[in-house]
């Protein structure tokens, strides 16, 4: 075989095996964009977890681009995620974007969840927020701590238990919540024994009940029909009545007029109340009055007409004139 030859075949093998290798490379390596045109999409999120630079871009399970770059925020409280969307997709603006992992100790990738595909589409350098990556090693601090507090209420509630035990049921309080148990069965007899004494009562006086049932409807509809005929009476007699008010308030204040004016000193009742000269004499005729009274009750009549009258001396002195009764003979 000619040198040349042979040397062309072993050249032609050598770029043959390059040319797989490097597909190879390329396949695996996830970094078919440099054979494809894209657009950029800048994502922000909290945390980029464990996610790696050429780590899929996957929507609804098929890789639409890939992630080449990850960069910390200057302040730090954020991580920006660059991804190399292909260009025959379109990313509507109302697409929720996801950090998941496949499988439980997989890679993560970027999942992308369309919505309702309506609306602007992402263009190249457009910002879009992605929710924060499960964090395993956070869920199992959370855990821990879960856990630490699920001991601690077990133990409060077995110190709980062991009070329970200790103070409520002791030997004592068993017995006296037997002993009320007991008191209560038989409080729980006597009062069955007093239904069934009252149902017989009611059994037996049935008649009367009903007859007394009875009664009082009648009596009922007797007073309704007497509260009808009264309001009847009063609507047929509202003028009458009203008038009759009208005339008391009328005549309550004629008498209260009158009963000023007698406070006043008005009119003869006021007169005789204010004039002291004829309260003196109203006094003394008065007394006169029960002088003769008692003279006619103890001597009658005919001894007052015919007693002794007294000296004209008696009768000018001051003072009311008393009625001497007779001497009696045999003095």
């Amino acid at each position: 075989m000619n040198q040349s030859r042979l040397q062309w075949k072993v050249g032609l093998f050598v770029l043959i095996g390059l040319v797989l290798l490097a597909g190879l490379l390329l396949e695996f390596s996830k970094g078919l964009t440099l054979l494809r045109s894209t657009y950029e999409i800048y994502l922000r999120c909290d945390t980029a977890g464990s996610l790696k630079p050429r780590a899929q871009v996957l929507m609804s399970g098929v890789q639409i681009g890939t992630v080449s770059d990850i960069r910390l925020a200057p302040t730090g409280k954020f991580v920006t995620i660059t991804l190399r969307i292909y260009n025959e997709y379109r990313v509507y603006k109302t697409a929720q974007f996801y950090i998941e992992q496949s499988g439980f100790l997989g890679d993560q990738y970027v999942a992308m969840v369309p919505q309702e595909n309506e609306g602007p589409v992402f263009r190249n350098g457009d910002v879009a927020r992605a929710e924060a990556p499960f964090n395993m090693l956070e869920v199992a601090r959370s855990a821990t701590g879960f856990v630490k507090r699920i001991d601690e209420t077990a133990q409060r509630l077995n110190e709980t238990l062991m009070d329970v035990r200790r103070y409520l049921l002791n030997r004592e309080t068993l017995t006296n919540l037997s002993v009320s148990a007991a008191n209560l069965r038989a409080a729980s007899e006597r009062a069955v024994g007093v239904v069934t004494s009252i149902d017989a009562l009611i059994s037996t006086n049935a008649n009367a009940l009903a007859g007394t049932g009875t009664n009082l409807t009648i009596f009922s509809d007797q007073l309704i029909r007497f509260a009808g005929q009264l309001n009847g009476v009063l609507t047929s007699n509202t003028p009458s009545i009203n008038e009759s008010v009208k005339n008391i308030e009328a005549s309550s204040a004629i008498l209260k007029s009158a009963m000023e004016g007698v406070q006043a000193g008005k009119g003869l009742a006021g007169t005789l109340l204010k004039n002291e000269q004829i309260g003196g004499d109203l006094k003394e005729i008065t007394q006169n009055l029960s002088i003769t009274t008692s003279n006619l009750n103890r001597l009658g009549l005919w001894g007052v007409l015919w007693q002794h009258k007294t000296p004209k001396q008696a009768s000018a002195s001051t003072g009311p004139r008393q009625l001497t009764s007779p001497k009696n003979p045999n003095d």
